[in-house]
C-alpha cells in the first residue's frame, strides 16, 4: 500500500490537449510515408504504361487500376504508424482522426455538409467557366449529353426517357454517387488528411495545408502523364494537378482541422469525384471543353475555391480548432 500520488504518463511526443498534435514533424516518418505512398501507386500503375493508351483495353483499366491506386496513400499510413510508430501506440485511431467522433454535433453536420458542398462548387466551377467563355453550356437540350448517350445506344434499342428527366436522374444521383466514392476516397485520405497532414501540423496551418496538397498532387503523376483528367502527358498536366489538389487540399485540410476528424475530407472528396464530370453533362455538343480552365481541377475550380478561403479566413475559420483532451494513462507510483 502507498499513499503517495499516482502519476500520470504521457504519450511521448504528442500535445498533451491535442492527441492528434504532434510536438515537432517527423520527417523520416513522413520520407517514409511519401516513399511507399509513390512507389506502389507507380508500382499499380505500372500494366498501364506497358499497354500504352492506344489498347482498346486502356479505358477500361485505368479505371480499374487508378481505383487500386487510392488505397495506396492508406497502406503509407499503416506504415508509417506501425512501423515508423507515429504516433505511438495508445493515440493512433484518434490521431488518424477515425475515432472517436469529437466533437460529435459537429463532425456529423461537416460530415453531412461534405457529402453537398463540393457538388455546389463544382457547379460554381462551371458557372465560372462558362461566364469567361472557358465552356458552352446547353441548359435546355442537354446537347452533349444527349449526342454521348445516342452514341453509346445500340441501333433498335428502346427509346429512352427525355432527356431533361435523364439529366435530372443524373443529378440526383450525385449525393448517392458521393456516399459510394466514398469508399474508395477513404482510401487516400486516411493518408493524405489523416496521417499526414497532422504529420506536418507542427509547421502550423498553412504550411501543413500547401505542403500536404503539393504531395498529394505529385502523387497522381502515374495517372496525370498518361493524360488522365487533362489530356496532357508531360509536365503541364502535373503542375495543373498540383495547384488543383492545393486548392481542393486546403478546403479538405481545414475540415479535418476544423473537426478533428477525417471523415468530413473522406465524403467531401467523393463528393468531388461523383460530381466532376458535371461540367460535360451540362455543355452544348461540339463545343470544346478544356480542363485546365473549365475543370473543378482548374482555374475556374480554383477561382471559386479562392473566395470560398477567402471568406472562412475573413471570418477566422482557419483559428478555429476543436479541443482534443488525451486521457492520460495512470500508473502506480
Amino acid at each position: 500500500m502507498t499513499n503517495e500520488t499516482p502519476l500520470v504518463e504521457h504519450t511521448p511526443g504528442i500535445v498533451q490537449d491535442r492527441p492528434d498534435r504532434l510536438q515537432r514533424v517527423p520527417w523520416g516518418a513522413v520520407a517514409v510515408f511519401v516513399v511507399v505512398a509513390f512507389a506502389l501507386a507507380w508500382l499499380v500503375a505500372t500494366p498501364l504504361w506497358m499497354m500504352g493508351t492506344d489498347n482498346p483495353a486502356f479505358p477500361l483499366m485505368l479505371s480499374l487500376l487508378a481505383s487500386v491506386m487510392m488505397f495506396t496513400p492508406t497502406v503509407a499510413a499503416l506504415i508509417a504508424t506501425f512501423v515508423m510508430r507515429v504516433p505511438t501506440k495508445g493515440t493512433r485511431l484518434q490521431f488518424l482522426g477515425i475515432w472517436p467522433l469529437r466533437p460529435a454535433k459537429r463532425v456529423v453536420w461537416f460530415t453531412v455538409a461534405a457529402i453537398f458542398v463540393p457538388v455546389i462548387v463544382v457547379g460554381l466551377s462551371v458557372a465560372i467557366a462558362a461566364l469567361f467563355g472557358w465552356v458552352t453550356l446547353d441548359l435546355v437540350h442537354f446537347s452533349a449529353f444527349a449526342e454521348t448517350l445516342k452514341g453509346s445506344l445500340p441501333e433498335g434499342s428502346t427509346p429512352l426517357p427525355p432527356i431533361g428527366v435523364l439529366v435530372a436522374a443524373q443529378l440526383i444521383a450525385i449525393p448517392f454517387g458521393a456516399i459510394f466514392n466514398s469508399v474508395f476516397a477513404a482510401g487516400e485520405e486516411i493518408g493524405w488528411r489523416g496521417w499526414l497532414l497532422p504529420a506536418l501540423r507542427p509547421l502550423r496551418v498553412w504550411p501543413a495545408l500547401i505542403l500536404s496538397g503539393v504531395i498529394w498532387g505529385l502523387w497522381h503523376s502515374p495517372v496525370i502523364l498518361l493524360g488522365y483528367n487533362f489530356g496532357l502527358t508531360d509536365w503541364r498536366g502535373v503542375a495543373l494537378m498540383t495547384v488543383g489538389c492545393v486548392a481542393w487540399g486546403v478546403l479538405l485540410g481545414w475540415s479535418r482541422l476544423r473537426t478533428g476528424s477525417v471523415w468530413p475530407a473522406v465524403f467531401a472528396h467523393g463528393a468531388l469525384n461523383a460530381s466532376g464530370s458535371l461540367v460535360i453533362l451540362l455543355s452544348a455538343a461540339g463545343a470544346p471543353i478544356d480542363p485546365a480552365l473549365a475543370s473543378p481541377l482548374g482555374v475556374a475550380g480554383w477561382i471559386v475555391i479562392a473566395i470560398i478561403v477567402l471568406v472562412l479566413l475573413l471570418t477566422g475559420q482557419f483559428r478555429k480548432e476543436p479541443a482534443l483532451t488525451a486521457k492520460p494513462r495512470v500508473v502506480a507510483g
